[in-house]
């Protein structure tokens, strides 16, 4: 296999690593366990440290089974550069802690994780100004828009209300602004839709989701897509324009963030992580579709209120979401009429699991204004549409006939 050739998506993750050198032979990138690297010549050492040359420094700032990792997470993303860090939120929180300094004005989307909306917060308090929006229409985003805005974050799909975000025209807007985008593409995944098709600058990915897909792993991604001009960025500091423009935001975020912070992503989830990409294409086919069947059979049962899915018709987005992806992704939530129980009814189900991740084989639900956003207090939720009965389903892989039985006997009781 050679770079020349174009593959498809999956060939080309099964095969990025034999794109460069692997000891002995090996099919997978070994696990480099090493938090450090020694070198021969000393000068060696020195040009590695000043940039001037390749390799590895302290295992804080990269390591070879990650920098593996790093290369398939670019080619899914069809980027620039990617830095993997130990968890979703530490490559979120790196936009704050490698690129924002105080005064600086961030426009995120009001539909938000909620640890990313807490990291927002937090930020608001320590100087950033930060404007929360309803991302779905362009125009709330540019009128919030000052002369200090640095940069727009937005997620693809929302967790938990599944709100699709006007990724084209926010695009567009931060192109004509000469603003940096950044696109969180976790809830569709790299296989179903590629920010860099929208315009965006940096692409977040939490690869504990549907890039590992185990849930065996912690992990998150930040990728450089190449489309913006960093020498519009005013926060770049000297020392990293040393490289060629187009390298200086990932210097710097390498650094301030990466070497700076340390949330460091060690060699054996990366492994587990890069493993898990293999099958990401078969996996969300699947799921997908089982969400899909899902959503629609909840939709049509009178016992449920309402269904948030953008693969309905009924979805406020779903035109949107049909333009845009290759599918709606695996997550949806519903709400169930009053006189039901939500904890009695996910109490019922038997193959769906009461857990907190997503993007795992295994079919997940939650109670989410009871769990991920009891944080938040019942007028933040309120203002997100976060009913108290709104459960939120991460769908597996389980065979769907097994599942749509599953979900109905709960309600039949």
């Amino acid at each position: 296999m050679t770079d020349s050739k174009k593959y498809g998506f999956t060939t080309t993750i099964l095969h990025s690593d034999r794109q460069k050198p692997i000891e002995h032979g090996s099919l997978h990138k070994p696990i480099h366990t090493s938090v450090t690297f020694g070198y021969r010549d000393a000068r060696e050492l020195a040009a590695v440290f000043q940039g001037k040359q390749p390799g590895y420094r302290y295992g804080r700032q990269g390591n070879p089974t990650v920098s593996a990792l790093e290369d398939k997470v670019t080619k899914m993303e069809q980027g620039l550069a990617t830095i993997c860090f130990s968890t979703g939120m530490a490559a979120i929180g790196s936009l704050v802690q490698g690129l924002l300094r105080e005064g600086d004005h961030v426009v995120s989307s009001s539909f938000l994780f909620g640890n990313t909306n807490s990291l927002w917060q937090t930020a608001n308090a320590q100087g950033i100004d930060v404007s929360m929006v309803d991302a779905t229409d362009v125009k709330n985003v540019e009128a919030a828009l000052t002369p200090a805005t640095r940069l727009v974050f937005v997620e693809t799909i929302a967790n938990p209300r599944t709100q699709v975000a006007d990724l084209k025209r926010i695009g567009q807007l931060c192109r004509d602004r000469g603003i940096l985008y950044v696109v969180d593409n976790t809830m569709t995944s790299p296989y179903l839709f590629r920010p860099r098709m929208v315009g965006a600058s940096l692409v977040v990915n939490a690869l504990t989701k549907s890039i590992g897909g185990h849930g065996d792993a912690l992990g998150g991604s930040l990728t450089d897509t190449g489309l913006y001009d960093w020498t519009k960025f005013p926060n770049i500091y000297d020392s990293y324009k040393r490289y060629a423009s187009p390298q200086w935001g990932m210097a710097q975020i390498r650094a301030k963030s990466l070497r700076d912070f340390g949330g460091t992503l060690g060699p054996e989830a990366a492994h587990h992580i890069a493993v898990g990409a293999e099958t990401m294409a078969l996996r969300m086919e699947r799921e997908c579709s089982n969400a899909l069947a899902l959503a629609q059979m909840l939709e049509a049962d009178e016992r449920v209120a309402a269904v948030h899915y953008p693969g309905l018709p009924s979805h406020p987005q779903h035109k949107i979401a049909k333009e845009l992806f290759g599918a709606f992704g695996s997550l949806f939530s519903f709400e169930l009429k009053d006189n039901i129980d939500c904890f009695d009814y996910l109490n019922r189900l038997k193959l769906a699991i009461p857990a907190s991740n997503l993007g795992d084989t295994r079919t997940l639900v939650i109670p989410v204004a009871h769990t991920i956003f009891y944080e938040m207090g019942p007028e933040r939720r309120a203002s997100m549409g976060i009913a108290e009965s709104l459960i939120r389903v991460s769908v597996g892989i389980e065979d769907t006939a097994d599942l749509l039985a599953d979900f109905q006997q709960a309600l039949d009781v």
